[in-house]
């Protein structure tokens, strides 16, 4: 398949993108570069040894995109591009709305603008945000989303969602699939692609990495009065390639209407857990302070992956030691990120 990837050039688009083309599909990558190096698509073509075609755009721009599919036959959409910090959406809650959702609209709007009943599929970038504080562990898809969600960014995938849901039922022929993500973690076990956070992380794992290369003083642990075995938030950390390969495999996934999947490994991992793995991992001892429990943090979460596994025929394979040990690699082989090497 020839696969629009908007976001590629970020965290996950680009792991995305190297297993579309390890896959055997081409992608055509849409970024604008605000949140994200181009260097990321020139070490993914590295890697594979393929050149990548790449288009600075921003989605929100429908010109842009209309004359981008003018001039391909794209048979699936991976929609990556939006804003993704929990944090920064309480602080900047009407750009996390604005550029979100429109972001998403452009792309549906573009792609029904002739009215082909034949539009592409299209895969959306969720979040496991979307279910609020969870009721019952493990997490599935029939949970209840759109209640209780602590956060602006859980809100704009909960809309994305019903945008999607309504355009199925307007066009029967549409598919639109949710894969709801769960805590991303890891790199590339090359080390030569990873997560390049250009400013204090707002992810657990790459703050974890900036402290143990000491770029970072200590690591925060936001909360140590969870009702949690060690008082320390529980979440469901999966491996990046992991993660792009339920992208792969939803490819190849067809039915008509609207599906929202599970990403995730189903096991849950607390933050001094996760902390330990990685002290493991990089053979170093990490400091760490426990902090005030963050605004829009929640105590528990971790997914119910039957799902995923019935319908996509896929299931995690790396463990939380395996997305450490990578996410070091990534860190001490590239100690500023793309910025800079």
């Amino acid at each position: 398949m020839k696969v629009l990837v908007t976001g590629g050039a970020g965290y996950i688009g680009s792991h995305t993108v190297l297993a579309l083309i390890e896959a055997g599909h081409i992608p055509v990558v849409v970024d604008n570069l605000s949140n994200s190096s181009f260097e990321s698509i020139k070490r993914v073509e590295q890697i594979t040894e393929t050149s990548i075609e790449f288009h600075e755009n921003d989605v929100c721009d429908k010109q842009a995109l209309k004359s981008l599919f003018s001039k391909e036959k794209i048979d699936a959409i991976i929609h990556f591009a939006g804003y993704k910090s929990v944090g920064e959406s309480i602080a900047k809650p009407l750009a996390y709305f604005d550029n979100n959702l429109n972001s998403t609209l452009s792309l549906l709007e573009v792609i029904y603008a002739d009215s082909d009943p034949k539009a592409p599929k299209f895969i959306f970038s969720s979040s496991a945000n979307v279910y609020g504080n969870p009721e019952v562990l493990p997490v599935s898809e029939i949970a209840k989303t759109g209640e209780g969600i602590t956060n602006p960014y859980g809100y704009t995938k909960f809309f994305c969602e019903q945008i999607l849901k309504e355009v199925c039922v307007s066009n029967p022929e549409f598919q639109a699939i949710a894969l709801r993500y769960f805590n991303p973690i890891g790199a590339h076990p090359s080390g030569i692609i990873g997560e390049d956070s250009q400013e204090t992380p707002n992810n657990v794992a790459p703050y974890i990495c900036q402290v143990a290369a000491g770029k970072l003083s200590e690591f925060s642990i936001f909360g140590d009065d969870y009702d949690t075995p060690d008082g320390t938030g529980i979440r469901d950390y999966i491996h990046v390639m992991d993660l792009a390969e339920g992208h792969v495999a939803a490819l190849n996934f067809n039915s008509k209407g609207f599906e929202a999947i599970n990403l995730g490994t189903g096991t849950g991992t607390s933050v001094l857990e996760l902390h330990s793995a990685f002290e493991k991992a990089a053979e170093l001892t990490i400091p760490y302070k426990f902090a005030q429990r963050r605004e829009g943090d929640i105590e528990s979460s971790y997914a119910d992956v039957a799902k995923a596994h019935q319908l996509l025929n896929w299931k995690s394979k790396r463990t939380v030691s395996d997305g450490c040990a990578d996410a070091w690699r990534w860190q001490s082989h590239n100690p500023d990120g793309y910025g800079k090497n």
